[in-house]
């Protein structure tokens, strides 16, 4: 596969194949959750959505527990920081369905802030990252960052779109990592086949992106599995957030949820 390249595959379309069957769990959860309510509703309800207020959480003694990672930043839209979008719903509800469809030690408070710099990070899998294109990382946060990538942490990229947010995102990379380059992802890779077989990848957000989703993965220091999943022009934490409420229809919601899975499995197998 060819590398990543600013801008010439920015923007390219990675889909076109048909949409899988949804397992039954999944599909009655997110049905019974959204309700089939119009995306008209779901924007009426989210103008009038009570402002962030930023709570950190103890995780349980779980097997698994979703990390997300707080950086330094330039900023962020709707009044918050970039790294805090969708939190903590998105965690509750990944978390919720990740214990109920598969055999993880998970439960709906299964999850963490941590700091990018701080070494605590190390005892995790699994880290989440939202809005990398708001991100302005100082030496400390890149220096642990990297060394947990190198010690075998595999990270999850969301929320970015556009060339702005790439070009950010690219630049902070090689900092940790001057020789190399995001790879997209084609529909046969074993991550979107760890626990449910993905066969689409075309799954866009339903908010304006300038281009179509690309999935990109990041070489591990063993060359054979990657370190990073990167959701671009695209946001799966968005989803996961909004599944008890109406906003998104049905079908993007349940392969939000079944990418999600995956990567918490692959992190814990690879």
């Amino acid at each position: 596969m060819e590398p990543f390249k600013i801008p010439g595959d920015a923007l390219y379309n990675i889909g076109g194949m048909k949409r899988p069957q949804f397992v039954a769990l999944i599909v009655l959860f997110v049905v019974a959750s959204l309700g089939g309510a119009t995306l008209l509703e779901a924007q009426r309800f989210f103008r009038n959505r009570n402002p962030f207020i930023y709570e950190p959480n103890e995780p349980p003694k779980t097997e698994f527990v979703f990390i997300r990672l707080r950086y330094n930043t330039h900023g962020g839209s709707w009044g918050m920081s970039g790294w805090e979008h969708d939190y903590p719903q998105a965690e509750w509800h990944i978390n919720t369905l990740a214990g109920e469809a598969t055999a993880l030690d998970v439960e709906r408070m299964s999850y963490q802030v941590i700091d990018m710099d701080d070494p605590e990070l190390f005892n995790y899998p699994f880290a989440y990252i939202s809005e990398p294109g708001t991100m302005n990382l100082t030496d400390a946060e890149v220096k642990n960052f990297k060394e947990y990538l190198d010690r075998g942490g595999f990270v999850m990229v969301d929320d970015f779109d556009g060339y702005n947010d790439l070009s950010n995102w690219d630049y902070n990379l090689k900092r940790m990592y001057p020789g190399r380059e995001m790879i997209p992802l084609t529909v046969d890779h074993p991550i979107f086949h760890t626990f449910y077989d993905i066969t689409d990848l075309d799954l866009t957000a339903y908010y304006a992106s300038p281009g179509w989703p690309v999935f990109y993965g990041y070489p591990s220091e063993n060359g054979e599995d990657i370190s990073m999943i990167m959701c671009y022009n695209n946001d799966i934490g968005d989803y996961w957030e909004w599944l008890d409420q109406p906003r998104y229809p049905l079908k993007p919601s349940a392969e939000g949820v079944r990418l999600g899975i995956n990567f918490l499995i692959y992190s814990m197998t690879h």
